[in-house]
């Protein structure tokens, strides 16, 4: 029996896209640990910083679903060698930056948009091509990806600022970036089809699909098709709770926060560290459950916890570490990302083969969801002078994304995916929309 038998290629990609993902999450976060050495360099106010942070996760959202689009048409690893090298380039250039325009440029653009191509989306193309059996518990692992790079770099990159300053820390992570390319180049296989192999856990070799139409067409299509569902509004707003309540608000406010309350931002640096140690647990835990429990249930227990535990937190801040505030961490570690795995799994149930690519316009809810925290947890700490109204807010309205997920319903044994909700009464119906490529939604007037 061959090597390519007794270790099948999906676990080869589901490396690499690792790797990918743990340098994307790295990368992205960096920005928490030099709000503060950017403020006092140039004088900036937290509020204008945080916007070139809100720019960064607005883009690492929205480019999600046209990454997905372009990785079908011309393939992932084009796509993710090219967006390492927007990550390279943006964060290698903040060096020579003199104004707040250019930190929202280099940090905001280049690197959001690079981020965003190798963010969950690329997640939900890897699963979805690869894996048939064990999906849901490969896509926790590589979701935990992303607490991984934060596990690794943000305590790195928080001693590297203090002792040799923010600069060198955005060179690390140029270098970082560019190290990957020729590892995704050399492993990252585009389809098993390719190998003339079936998907992991499949029985017979599937030819991969050609797209129909350009890859932002359909990008927009898709969206203008599950855009005229229930269950896509339903995803989108707990998700975009999912991003204020995660790298909103706690992966760019927590350090300073923290920072406010007398803690050193090497120690706030380790906690949101931890968090990720535990959110790796958690993600990984969430994926094998997505296989064996009801997505909807799994989310509503997700968000509740995320809310009572931010609920609580304004009360834990202090110079020191106390039990009470490594216990917030143990709990909402395991609740970081541990809302992906089922998230993936319903966009698939409900939107089938279109599914990656709903995913990737959930995902850009999520990062408008965190983009406007970011930037308003920042005005409330310059108008208040402290966060404790954000952390107040966040906790309500991931109970709010709680109630979301427990209204999405089932759908029938039988019933096609992609097939819109329909209204209880009314003159107008929108009928069940067909799965495939270049698959429209189309209105009926109904009588």
């Amino acid at each position: 029996m061959s090597r390519t038998r007794l270790i099948h290629p999906a676990w080869t990609v589901a490396a690499v896209a690792f790797v990918a993902l743990v340098g994307a999450a790295g990368f992205r976060a960096t920005p928490s640990v030099l709000l503060h050495p950017l403020h006092a360099e140039f004088g900036w106010p937290l509020a204008t910083i945080s916007a070139a942070v809100s720019v960064n996760l607005m883009l690492y959202g929205l480019t999600a679903p046209f990454a997905a689009a372009l990785m079908d048409r011309f393939g992932i690893r084009r796509v993710v060698a090219a967006a390492l090298l927007l990550v390279s380039a943006g964060s290698g250039l903040t060096v020579f930056m003199t104004a707040s325009w250019q930190l929202v440029l280099c940090w905001g653009v280049l690197v959001g948009l690079g981020t965003g191509s190798m963010a969950l989306a690329f997640v939900a193309t890897v699963t979805g091509r690869w894996f048939v059996r064990h999906r849901g518990l490969v896509t926790g692992v590589l979701t935990a990806g992303g607490a991984a790079g934060q596990l690794i770099f943000l305590p790195l990159l928080a001693v590297v600022v203090r002792g040799h300053g923010w600069r060198t820390a955005a060179l690390i992570v140029a270098g970082a970036a560019l190290v990957v390319v020729p590892l995704v180049g050399w492993l990252l296989r585009e389809h098993p089809a390719d190998l003339d192999l079936p998907a992991y856990g499949a029985d017979r070799v599937v030819p991969a699909a050609a797209p129909a139409g350009g890859a932002a067409a359909r990008a927009v299509g898709t969206l203008l098709a599950a855009a005229r569902t229930g269950p896509f509004w339903l995803l989108a707003g707990g998700f975009a709770i999912c991003g204020a309540t995660t790298n909103g608000l706690v992966g760019t406010h927590f350090i300073p926060a923290a920072h406010d309350h007398g803690m050193a931002e090497t120690t706030a640096a380790g906690l949101l560290a931890l968090v990720g140690v535990f959110d790796i647990a958690g993600t990984v835990a969430s994926g094998w459950l997505t296989d064996r429990v009801d997505s909807r249930l799994l989310l509503g227990g997700y968000y509740a916890l995320r809310g009572a535990s931010l609920l609580v937190l304004p009360s834990l801040f202090g110079g020191a570490t106390h039990p009470s505030m490594l216990v917030f961490i143990v709990f909402y570690g395991l609740d970081w990302v541990a809302t992906v795995p089922p998230t993936v799994a319903l966009c698939r149930e409900y939107f089938g083969a279109s599914g990656a690519v709903v995913f990737g316009w959930v995902f850009a809810a999520h990062q408008v969801g965190a983009a406007i925290a970011a930037t308003g947890a920042g005005l409330v700490r310059d108008r208040l002078g402290a966060y404790t109204l954000a952390w107040y807010v966040a906790g309500g309205l991931a109970m709010v994304a709680a109630v979301l997920s427990v209204l999405l319903r089932r759908r029938r044994a039988g019933e096609a995916p992609f097939a819109p909700v329909q209204p209880a009464a009314g003159p107008w119906r929108l009928p069940p929309v067909p799965t495939g490529a270049g698959a429209r939604a189309t209105v009926s007037r109904r009588p």
